[in-house]
């Protein structure tokens, strides 16, 4: 409007009768903008805009941060939200545009996913809010300096916490195992019912009571369950915004939850170039929350991991045998060599599963097609790592070693599947 305004100044230069004109134009702007500084700055209190944010942030997934606005003005409003979110985040074209009804209210949502453990600090939730007229806005700024710390992810933790543990894992293809034999810890004799197993009838009680018997087994329980989780320079590769060791860390906090529930005995650690972050494995109602708490402060300079620290430490402080799931990743088998002394040394004493990772970057390499030579050394290359990861699975295996070569993504099911076979075939 104002630059119509100049235009038509310069053109009353020419036209001597539009000079009065663009005068009456110009005060009628003035008139409007006038009214509605008004009507905006009139009401002390016009808007009230309050952010929900969780209680704590799940690492790596998509958290919803509720806004509610409160249109206490008798006309409709159009606002434009622009939330100060943490630094973390990079996000710099934060905006919503939304318009209110009179004396109306609405509800608004948006996700973020934090890619790291932490605190993370939002800042003013500014609210713009303009009449029907559109002349100015007005801002109004709302509650500053909110803290949220991110956890790892807790909603990994309740999407697999009734069906880990329960038949529903075969029902729904989430567990891809076969179920192998069952375990030999006595439970109760019962009476036969269509579906038991003949290998289990009890003879003796079938005589006595004058009907088929059989007998009923459970999982074993009270088996100490350790999660070992490399903090290293090769836990820091990313994937999707994460690193490996973020994986790693959402991976434990559910297979934690899942052991417990099998009435096991869970307990982790962490090691780099020394052994730290200690959980004793116990069975107690505050043992998962001591294991979240120390998943969130697990902090490392991803220096080169000594492994043969973990197996003195492990040597000294495991005396029970238990099953060691350990969170790693060897790229060569070289990698696999300088290490294989001390993994040996642990599985004589203990049930050592060895969790590392595919690359899965390599894959698009691999699939793509090839025009050039260049292309075909890379795609080569690639293939021979990817070939390198099977071989490290089968070295393992030669020396009685269990292994999960898995994606990222799939790290948390692929753990929890291990476990769940572990505990089927009864050889812990």
């Amino acid at each position: 409007m104002l630059l119509g305004i100049i235009v038509l100044f310069i053109c009353a230069f020419i036209f001597p009768n539009l000079y009065n004109a663009v005068w009456f134009i110009l005060l009628v702007l003035a008139t409007f903008l006038g009214l509605d500084i008004l009507i905006l700055y009139l009401t002390k209190t016009g808007i009230e805009a309050e952010r929900t944010t969780p209680e704590k942030l799940s690492n790596g997934d998509l958290n919803a941060i509720n806004i509610h606005i409160k249109n206490h003005y008798t006309f409709p409003v159009l606002v434009k939200i622009i939330d100060e979110i943490p630094f973390q985040f990079q996000v710099r074209d934060f905006k919503i545009v939304k318009r209110i009804k009179a004396s109306d209210q609405a509800e608004l949502s948006y996700d973020l996913r934090p890619t790291e453990r932490g605190e993370y600090h939002f800042g003013y939730l500014n609210v713009y809010v303009s009449s029907p007229l559109r002349l100015i806005s007005r801002r109004f700024s709302f509650v500053k300096d909110q803290m949220v710390p991110t956890y790892p992810s807790y909603i990994q933790l309740r999407k697999y916490d009734l069906l880990a543990f329960s038949n529903n894992l075969y029902q729904y293809g989430i567990k891809k195992i076969r179920r192998i034999g069952h375990t030999m810890e006595f439970e109760q004799i019962k009476e036969y019912v269509q579906g038991d197993d003949l290998r289990t009838l009890n003879w003796k009680a079938t005589a006595k009571k004058n009907a088929l018997m059989v007998n009923q087994f459970q999982d074993e329980k009270s088996q100490s369950v350790y999660m070992a989780i490399d903090k290293g320079r090769v836990m820091q590769m990313p994937f999707d915004g994460l690193s490996l060791l973020d994986y790693a860390i959402n991976s434990t906090l559910v297979l934690s939850n899942v052991i417990l529930k099998k009435q096991d005995k869970a307990g982790l650690f962490s090691f780099s170039k020394k052994v730290e972050n200690r959980v004793f494995a116990e069975r107690r109602g505050s043992q998962m929350q001591k294991i979240l708490e120390t998943l969130y402060n697990i902090k490392t300079d991803f220096f080169e991991s000594d492994y043969s620290r973990l197996y003195v430490d492990i040597k000294k402080n495991i005396n029970q045998r238990s099953l060691i799931i350990l969170y790693t990743n060897f790229e060569t088998m070289d990698g696999l060599h300088r290490q294989l002394p001390y993994l040996k040394g642990i599985a004589k004493s203990h049930l050592l599963v060895v969790v590392f990772f595919q690359n899965t970057e390599l894959n698009a390499i691999i699939n793509k097609k090839t025009d050039t030579i260049q292309e075909v050394y890379d795609k080569v290359i690639a293939e021979k790592f990817m070939f390198e990861k099977r071989l490290i699975a089968n070295e393992l295996k030669k020396y009685g070693i269990h292994s999960v070569l898995t994606q990222p993504e799939n790290l948390t099911l692929d753990a929890i599947n291990k476990y769940l076979e572990i505990k089927s075939r009864g050889i812990l």
